[in-house]
């Protein structure tokens, strides 16, 4: 019926009818990125919406903590690619549609691959991955190729909270464009941890953060190994029963040193809805799509009975680092330290993790290698202002860098 005929919100290019389930059935090819809690609740969505030709792609394999929120996997399914599996239930649950999976991580395609899908949806839990997929699509834009420009629909929960959004790549702001908007992960103070625990996480953290290298040395923490979760849950109980501290357990231990963000099921399936609504409009221009933002918070188990939303317009910034038409720029105090400004740059409006920085002249100050890193370290201690002289054009790498640099203008307050 929506398809049949012309509704109030229908966009001017709508033709309906037997053309868009003929696109929706046979043409649109979508890509959904992450086979989790969300992921899971998408590929069911759009199987049941009409797409039939699906792709999915996710680097993980399916652990037992998985299974009460990924209701495509069941126990026989631990230790099997999240991809394969999902793209098998869905297939089987709904004849006719196709779900292609690929096992691995989104960095290890390229351009080609990407271009050939008509509308991209992301149910990530990384920044990183959402920066990068960002960056790759936004410089896939070609002015002159209206077929470059590819959607990307963004998703996310968190506990009772979650947003869904619509990316226009090179139209509409970006990911890199609302970067300071995400909430820092929580930190405990080391002097808390070592010495005035008053959490279980405080406990937790000091057996991950203090214990295991005085005790473990060179062993590498590994926090997907059982047997590495069981004896800092241990060394953690036995922190907490000596300040009196209670609430240790082996799930919390995980959650706290894989940062594992609580997930609520009935949100990731909120958000999945308005992703794929999203898509849906996008495909048939049935409706108008999200501009470009919403939020949402889930209060069905929280003691109200309504869902509260609130949609906004993020404004593309000029000097965004990935969409932007100008140089990115900061301004700093004249008494800034190289070793404040690195920390800058790791804040909220680059989120950045190990920046390395360069100049027109060489290397300013470089983490690695070791050799660089030696020969530079001694720059942390001086001024910006007297490192810049009359060369304010920086150029920046990072690990959490969607590209290969960033490059940006230094001005003084």
């Amino acid at each position: 019926m929506i398809l049949d005929r012309r509704g109030p919100w229908t966009a001017e290019e709508f033709v309906g009818g037997t053309t868009a389930k003929k696109f929706l059935r046979d043409e649109a090819k979508i890509l959904v990125i992450g086979a989790g809690g969300l992921g899971c609740e998408i590929l069911q969505n759009l199987a049941l919406m009409g797409f039939t030709n699906i792709h999915v792609i996710d680097m993980d394999t399916i652990d037992i903590s998985n299974l009460n929120r990924q209701f495509l996997f069941r126990e026989s399914d631990v230790g099997r690619s999240k991809a394969k599996v999902a793209a098998e239930f869905v297939m089987t649950r709904v004849p006719g549609v196709r779900v292609t999976p690929h096992h691995g991580k989104i960095q290890d395609h390229d351009n080609d691959f990407y271009m050939q899908f008509n509308i991209i949806i992301a149910g990530l839990d990384s920044i990183a991955a959402r920066r990068w997929i960002n960056a790759t699509l936004v410089d896939m834009v070609d002015p002159e190729n209206e077929n470059s420009l590819k959607p990307l629909i963004d998703g996310g929960t968190e506990g009772f909270k979650g947003q869904s959004r619509v990316i226009l790549p090179s139209i509409s702001a970006c990911y890199e464009c609302s970067i300071d908007m995400i909430t820092p992960p929580t930190a405990f103070p080391i002097c808390t941890i070592a010495n005035t625990p008053r959490l279980p996480e405080h406990c937790i953290e000091w057996a991950s953060v203090l214990q295991w290298p005085k005790v473990k040395k060179d062993i590498k923490l590994d926090t997907d190994d059982p047997d590495h979760i069981e004896w800092l849950f241990r060394e953690a109980s036995a922190r907490a029963s000596e300040f009196k501290i209670e609430g240790v357990t082996w799930a919390l231990t995980q959650g706290v040193v894989k940062n594992i963000i609580p997930a609520i099921a009935s949100t990731n399936a909120i958000i999945a809805a308005s992703c794929c609504n999203e898509a849906f409009k996008i495909a048939t221009t049935s409706a108008g799509w999200l501009n470009n933002y919403m939020m949402v918070t889930n209060l069905l188990y929280t003691g109200d009975d309504s869902i509260y939303t609130y949609t906004f317009e993020l404004e593309k910034k000029d000097d965004c680092p990935v969409c932007g038409g100008e140089t990115a720029s900061i301004e700093v105090a004249h008494d800034l330290t190289l070793e404040q400004f690195i920390e800058q740059l790791k804040g909220e409006r680059f989120k950045l993790s190990r920046p390395s920085i360069s100049g027109t002249s060489g290397p300013i100050f470089w983490q690695e290698p070791p050799a660089l890193y030696q020969a530079t370290r001694g720059n942390l201690e001086k001024l910006v202002k007297d490192l810049v002289g009359n060369s304010p054009m920086w150029s920046i790498t990072d690990p959490g860098l969607p590209s290969a640099s960033l490059s940006l203008q230094i001005g003084f307050k």
